[in-house]
């Protein structure tokens, strides 16, 4: 599956990196920059995206529209992120890109990609207007508590995957030390039992669990919401592609987002 910045978080088996290493000076300087790059930046937009879900929204650079002209700028910046991200994560554009680039190359510049679009899409977003909603005090703690257990439901999908590479640099650290990247077995355990993508559905809940809601917000959560789940139905064709019958039948036994049935068994490839 493919989290914010494109991680795989079930690696394909059938993707093989080659153990032997860089030892090309000039080609061992570029990997290390990308590695460093794509951390640095994926990093920082992370820790943006996480402040802006808590605190309601930024206003750090005020480009002086009105407010229907500040919602249009802050839906043109949502669409060049969806674009990007839902364009460079999908297999076609992968193929293209391997004509040029090498496979372990692809994840860091996939972070690089979303982790610059984001951070622009968050420093030039416009407030825009009073809160449409605002559960200050005590009120707000409901909303805070559902926050909170949506960062630790975060957690659990990880260390449940066990093979989560935020950014993308796993193959190509491997590369760097000649080693393969280790393949982890088709399992499903954790809030995977629950639904095939918990950390979509964490995502959702921290998108609609600030207390205060301004009209940008309103916009940013409507927009995410539906990016995600259109997103989703589309890279479980991939899935299904890369899994096969395995993928189907969890498809069968396993809701896709929201959690509505007794969870299901373990299964194993």
């Amino acid at each position: 599956m493919v989290g914010l910045h494109g991680t795989v978080e079930r690696p394909d088996p059938r993707r093989q990196v080659s153990a032997e290493p860089i030892v090309n000076p000039a080609q061992k300087t570029v990997a290390l920059l990308t590695v460093a790059l794509a951390s640095v930046l994926g990093s920082v937009s992370l820790l943006l995206l996480v402040a802006f879900l808590y605190l309601g929204s930024f206003d750090f650079v005020s480009l002086g529209f009105g407010a229907s002209g500040a919602l249009t700028w802050n839906a043109l910046l949502c669409g060049a992120f969806f674009l990007q991200h839902s364009g460079m994560v999908r297999r076609s554009f992968q193929q293209r890109l391997g004509r040029f680039v090498p496979d372990s190359f692809h994840g860091p510049i996939f972070a690089i990609a979303s982790g610059s679009t984001l951070i622009f899409c968050l420093v030039f977003w416009q407030r825009v207007g009073e809160p449409l909603v605002l559960l200050d005090g005590v009120r707000g703690w409901p909303l805070r508590a559902v926050f909170l257990l949506a960062i630790a439901g975060f957690g659990w999908g990880v260390r449940a995957l066990g093979s989560f590479d935020t950014f993308g640099i796993v193959p190509l650290i491997a590369l760097l030390r000649g080693s393969e990247p280790r393949h982890h077995p088709f399992v499903i355990k954790g809030p995977y039992r629950w639904v095939r993508h918990p950390l979509y559905f964490f995502a959702i809940l921290l998108f609609w669990s600030c207390p205060v809601l301004t009209a940008d917000r309103l916009l940013f959560n409507i927009l995410w919401t539906t990016w995600v789940v259109l997103a989703t139905v589309l890279e479980e064709r991939d899935l299904v592609a890369q899994f096969g019958d395995s993928y189907s039948q969890y498809q069968n036994e396993v809701p896709m987002i929201l959690p509505w049935r007794i969870p299901a068994r373990q299964i194993r490839d």
